[in-house]
């Protein structure tokens, strides 16, 4: 069986939820967290999950987190995005086929995305999850004049998970590290090394939680129990 491993960014300062630490943050009484982290704890190819934290949560996680899943480690992350997943890959084991990436603040993840990037991974692929935009995109100067449009059709709004065969996000980690490249994307990271980076479908539920408006449509998506997270 494919042996796949889990990096979850958890460290973030929240600054556009007016400084929530979102992982704590809960939707119908289940913290944000918990359901990111639960349906990829139902796939048994997850056999290591890392969640990245700040120095602070780090320190004083909550228990229900200590005692989640045998297959959950803790880990403190760095300043930015990029040095949270490298202290994540970090700390997963070196016999892995796959490496997955997913946002701790993306809660409402399916288990069909899961599985479209989980196989393509275990196929060879690096791919991530993305829809088309919905709007058109306008390219801008300083002065917010614009000066260019995109043909809406060659764009994809990049979601997580992101899923890679796990020497090809090593490396381009450790080329990022050697010539001081930072990315908040890790797709974007491992197609400036070369390797072909492919779409698979996400959702439009697969939401990112940001601002406080998108805690109210992920409420909103929640209109049934989850049958998956306990006292849903």
């Amino acid at each position: 069986m494919m042996r796949a491993g889990l990096v979850v960014p958890a460290a973030g300062r929240g600054t556009r939820m007016g400084g929530a630490r979102k992982p704590w943050l809960e939707l119908r009484g289940v913290p944000v967290l918990l359901r990111t982290l639960l349906p990829f704890l139902a796939r048994a190819e997850i056999v290591s999950v890392v969640v990245v934290l700040s120095a602070d949560d780090h320190a004083r996680p909550p228990a229900w987190l200590a005692t989640l899943d045998p297959r959950v480690r803790l880990v403190r992350g760095g300043a930015e995005r990029g040095d949270s997943v490298r202290a994540g890959l970090a700390s997963l084991p070196a016999d892995l086929d796959v490496i997955v990436v997913h946002d701790a603040a993306r809660p409402l993840v399916s288990a069909a995305v899961i599985g479209r990037v989980l196989d393509a991974a275990a196929a060879g692929r690096s791919v991530f999850a993305a829809l088309p935009p919905s709007d058109t995109i306008q390219e801008v100067d300083e002065s917010g004049r614009i000066i260019a449009t995109p043909e809406r059709q060659r764009l994809r709004a990049a979601q997580t998970p992101q899923a890679f065969p796990a020497a090809v996000l090593r490396e381009a980690y450790r080329r990022a590290a050697a010539e001081q490249v930072h990315a908040t994307d890790d797709a974007a990271l491992v197609a400036r090394t070369g390797v072909p980076v492919y779409v698979v479908e996400g959702t439009l539920e697969n939401l990112k939680l940001t601002t406080p408006l998108d805690l109210r449509i992920a409420e909103a998506l929640l209109d049934e129990p989850d049958p998956a997270v306990p006292n849903s």
